[in-house]
């Protein structure tokens, strides 16, 4: 089962960051799974599954956004990680 999020936005806002509007929502998908995952409120495969790419791809998009991997609770997803290996 998938939810929708809508959010109102002025047309302005995507053409003022030089993005199309699929550019754009693509963009606030991509910023809310890293913040979330910043928070230490999705573990990075989460954030992986939900954009439709690998972890490894995600951690390194991280860096686009300035990002750190390292954040609280990463001890115990990395902990998880080596069980399901």
């Amino acid at each position: 089962m998938e939810g929708l999020i809508s959010i109102n936005y002025p047309e302005s806002l995507a053409s003022s960051l030089k993005m199309g509007s699929q550019e754009f929502k693509n963009e606030m998908k991509i910023l809310s799974l890293v913040k979330l995952y910043e928070l230490g409120k999705i573990s990075s495969g989460k954030a992986a599954v939900l954009l439709g790419i690998n972890r490894v791809d995600f951690l390194n998009l991280l860096q686009k956004y300035r990002v750190s991997f390292f954040h609280e609770g990463l001890e115990n997803e990395l902990e998880s990680d080596l069980k399901n290996a």
